[in-house]
């Protein structure tokens, strides 16, 4: 079933006259898997909302397939939706909070109760929650829970899956652990799938497609790769990856550092200043020391398999972070040269870069 949003607009009451969603347009494709990510506030748990019909935009419209949903509701819709606080009765036992969907529906359209408990113990075994059927959600942990929560909207057979932070109450290991569960669950059954989150891992690991928003607006959608490799604006790239922006200046389509030459692609003979945007991978230690600018290293911890250090660039353009093996004993204060291998630039007031000088 695709999904249609089409210049979706919402207005709330409250000191700021901006609206949480300024005009949104998004398409998910049937049997797609799409990530709604960004900030607090950026607007993307509103058009989640909007999408399931928990809230009506103030202008637009909603279509699921050919049919315009706009003014429908969730029950219409037909929607699974999973909270982020799970939103389990307390109680009535995992088995009965799976099946309660189909136990409340009209009596035209409600399964037979032998429909209804095959059907339960069938996502059981999906959830891999086989045996814990009696259980009450107290007695659960909170990946557990979670997978009820999802049993439970998955019960319905909804045409579309809606989930909201659905890992957000967890610890970073059982986050881990229910993302790949969750991928697998979507291959499974196939469902068109939507999900919020604020969490850029998360995004980029379980997602077709991820839609980054910002203020109200969609600043780009994308695959993984091209949200990572190819960010279309300032706001995408600070937010996605680990990256720094330091003052660089356009001359004649070249950058600079001062009067150091960056070895990095021109921009046809533009001229301005702006930032460029690194990560600590586009940055490397210049062995020779030949071509090096010469960088203060601020401070250094230990990540894992590597060191990283945070380093000053002269002529007052920034701080960055670079990633070196652990055998190099960097002190702060000490002198490197490095070199950029790669970066994405920005001029000034540019919303986004048609010729990205990246490598």
């Amino acid at each position: 079933m695709q999904i249609r949003a089409v210049d979706i607009v919402k207005n709330f009451t409250g000191p700021t006259s901006r609206p949480v969603l300024d005009g949104v347009s998004l398409e998910v494709g049937s049997g797609e898997l799409v990530a709604l990510l960004g900030p607090s506030g950026s607007g993307k748990t509103t058009l989640l909302r909007i999408i399931a019909g928990l809230e009506f935009p103030d202008s637009g419209s909603v279509y699921f397939g050919d049919e315009d949903a706009s003014q429908k509701s969730v029950q219409e819709r037909r929607v699974g939706f999973v909270f982020q606080n799970y939103a389990l009765f307390k109680h009535l036992t995992v088995a009965e909070n799976i099946a309660f969907g189909l136990e409340v529906r009209d009596r035209d359209s409600r399964p037979s109760k032998a429909e209804i408990r095959r059907r339960t113990l069938e996502l059981l075994d999906l959830v891999q929650l086989t045996g814990l059927e009696k259980r009450r959600p107290a007695q659960l942990s909170g990946g557990q829970r979670q997978r009820v929560a999802l049993a439970r909207a998955l019960a319905v057979e909804p045409r579309v899956l809606l989930l909201d932070e659905p890992f957000g109450a967890l610890d970073a290991k059982v986050r881990r652990d229910l993302r790949s569960w969750l991928r697998e669950i979507h291959q499974h059954t196939g469902h068109t799938t939507t999900f919020v989150t604020h969490d850029q891992d998360e995004a980029l690991e379980l997602a077709d497609r991820v839609a980054v928003l910002n203020g109200g607006r969609i600043e780009q959608v994308g695959s993984p790769d091209e949200i990572y490799d190819h960010p279309a604006t300032p706001f995408v790239h600070g937010f996605i990856g680990e990256a720094s922006a330091l003052r660089v200046d356009l001359r004649a389509g070249r950058l600079f550092i001062g009067a150091h030459l960056l070895p990095l692609p021109a921009r046809n003979g533009q001229n301005g200043r702006g930032r460029l945007f690194v990560r600590p991978q586009d940055i490397e230690i210049d062995a020779d020391g030949v071509n090096g600018l010469q960088a203060e290293i601020v401070a250094v911890r230990r990540t894992g398999a590597t060191r990283r250090a945070e380093i000053m660039i002269p002529n007052e353009a920034g701080r960055v972070e670079i990633d070196a093996p652990a055998a190099i004993n960097f002190r702060p204060g000490e002198k490197i040269p490095i070199r950029f291998v790669r970066g994405t630039f920005f001029l000034d007031g540019e919303g986004a870069s048609a010729t990205p000088a990246r490598a």
